[in-house]
């Protein structure tokens, strides 16, 4: 690690801090956006955009003229955030309540996809937000895939950060008269809605069909608060909220 490069400890709430490739990888295959940070013109700009993992990589991708798309291309340093909100910790104070999450951030230099491998990349961002879709649509023309950039950053270097913990509160709190509990979050996909052109008769395929179970089953995961009730402790404080390896 160079002395400028981000460090991936986590140092606030360390106790927090998952080593496990696995769980950082069911973070990212249940994620569609993530958060590219890059310095431009001297100035840090943040962008959210979707993205899918494919293996041992993060692909993105965007417009040939996307200003941000070209100066990643060029090999400039980038942070990507990706975070789920799982729950509402509810403390019997306002202090000590929280957010049940996985916080993910990888760092390192993304490179341009080359052209043999553009299509199934493209194909694999389709597949990992609407699974399926790439079966029931055209190919992408010559001219759709000369107007995309898509990138692929190594998953290398990343910190993942979770909170999954019942309310810790202080002992007159416990003593005292206030609920306190979590309240587990889930995203939901609704009635799909025709467009307003479609012809008559074409019924919603396969792939649309499947995504509300896929987002009931697979977005969120169990939000089941791991352990016992604390214990109180000294040196406590909010339970934390999602953020960079700090």
């Amino acid at each position: 690690m160079r002395p400028s490069d981000p460090s991936t400890h986590v140092t606030r709430l360390a106790e927090k801090q998952r080593h496990e490739r696995e769980a950082l990888d069911q973070l990212l295959d249940s994620s569609r956006v993530c958060h590219v940070g890059v310095v431009i013109d001297g100035a840090p700009v943040v962008f959210p955009t979707a993205f899918a993992r494919d293996g041992d990589v993060l692909l993105i991708h965007g417009s040939t003229g996307s200003p941000w798309m070209r100066r990643v291309a060029e090999g400039a340093p980038i942070s990507v955030a990706v975070t789920a909100l799982d729950g509402v910790v509810v403390a019997r104070s306002a202090f000590e309540s929280s957010l049940h999450y996985r916080s993910a951030m990888l760092f390192g230099a993304a490179e341009r996809v080359p052209a043999d491998g553009q299509v199934a990349a493209l194909d694999r961002l389709t597949d990992a937000l609407i699974p399926g879709r790439t079966a029931e649509v055209r190919p992408s023309t010559r001219r759709e895939l000369a107007a995309t950039l898509v990138l692929a950053l190594p998953i290398e270097r990343w910190s993942l950060k979770v909170s999954d913990g019942w309310p810790d509160d202080e002992p007159d709190d416990v003593d005292g008269p206030a609920w306190a509990g979590v309240v587990p979050l889930r995203e939901t996909a609704g009635e799909p809605l025709p467009a307003p052109d479609l012809r008559d008769g074409i019924a919603a395929p396969a792939s649309v069909q499947r995504l509300g179970a896929l987002s009931t089953a697979g977005v969120s995961r169990s939000t089941t608060p791991s352990g016992a009730p604390p214990t109180p402790a000294a040196g406590r404080g909010r339970a934390g909220t999602p953020a960079s390896p700090a």
